[in-house]
């Protein structure tokens, strides 16, 4: 099996292991971020995580906190297959010679190569997926984009296609590459960073499963925090209404926020992307590094 396809495949493992993990945090996440601002005197639709956690249940029952899954199900693994193996070759392109550990500097090379590649498949589904985990806590907002519901991911893609054509699948993909391409920079790393660190030296082949599963929970909260601020633009701009925007671009929206609402308004959102971020990207990286190495 060559590397390419190993990678496909531990990268393929590791997205699925993350889902499933993570999404129920991620829907809590894109609720609060997408709530809109209470008017004067009026409480927000949610006044946390907790809250969010417990209307959704309430309303839809725990399968509310899966709603949208299917779209990033069936990208995430595609996705996670794309971003190391998009490593891997770069990791293969920059290394001196054969077996020498890459540096951290190189790691970050990497990682930022690979996040420019995924940006192109991570912008149209994650626009899809927060239009799905947004319209219920739209709803009774009096929003024009509240009129459309939408039955599931294909019907979230004709919607927009036919609204705004293919471009209008990739609304936001300004911050969808500010997100992704320094974010994977730092998560990789800092992966290699810590697993150096654990290991005392450069060779961490021998590093167990619960060195990985700290060294990945580390690199995945390192991604948010370097880079929250354009996930909740990004937000913002993928679920603005094609017709009647309310923002005319990524720098507008974030003034938006920051005027209306504080550099608070940045970071809505922040503790369940967190709270996800640890343990989604500890299962990643270590049902990622078990499968590679399971191929040999």
């Amino acid at each position: 099996m060559g590397d390419v396809a190993k990678d496909l495949t531990a990268g393929t493992v590791g997205g699925a292991a993350q889902l499933i993990v993570g999404h129920p945090f991620d829907t809590i996440k894109v609720k609060l971020q997408s709530q809109p601002t209470p008017s004067p005197g009026q409480a927000p639709k949610y006044t946390g995580a907790m809250d969010a956690v417990k209307q959704t249940i309430a309303a839809e029952g725990p399968r509310g906190l899966y709603k949208g899954m299917g779209a990033p199900l069936a990208t995430v693994a595609a996705f996670n297959a794309v971003l190391f193996t998009v490593r891997g070759q770069m990791e293969a392109l920059l290394k001196s010679e054969p077996g020498v550990p890459l540096s951290i500097g190189q790691q970050v090379a990497c990682g930022a190569g690979a996040g420019l590649a995924v940006s192109f498949l991570a912008c149209p589904t994650e626009l899809i997926k927060c239009r799905l985990q947004a319209q219920s806590s739209l709803a009774g907002a009096g929003t024009a984009a509240v009129a459309v519901k939408y039955g599931g991911p294909i019907d979230v893609a004709k919607h927009v296609l036919s609204e705004a054509g293919a471009r209008g699948l990739f609304k936001g993909l300004v911050p969808t590459l500010a997100r992704e391409v320094p974010g994977n920079a730092a998560m990789f790393g800092v992966y290699e960073a810590v697993k150096q660190f654990i290991a005392g030296g450069h060779d961490t082949s021998s590093l167990g499963r619960g060195s990985l599963i700290l060294a990945g929970g580390i690199a995945g909260a390192s991604f948010w925090c370097f880079v929250y601020p354009t996930d909740v633009v990004k937000s913002v701009i993928q679920i603005d209404d094609h017709k009647a925007p309310k923002y005319s671009g990524s720098i507008n929206a974030f003034k938006k926020i920051l005027s209306t609402e504080g550099v608070k308004g940045l970071y809505k959102g922040f503790g369940p992307a967190m709270a996800r971020s640890v343990p989604a990207n500890a299962a990643c990286f270590l049902a990622y590094e078990v499968t590679r190495s399971s191929l040999g």
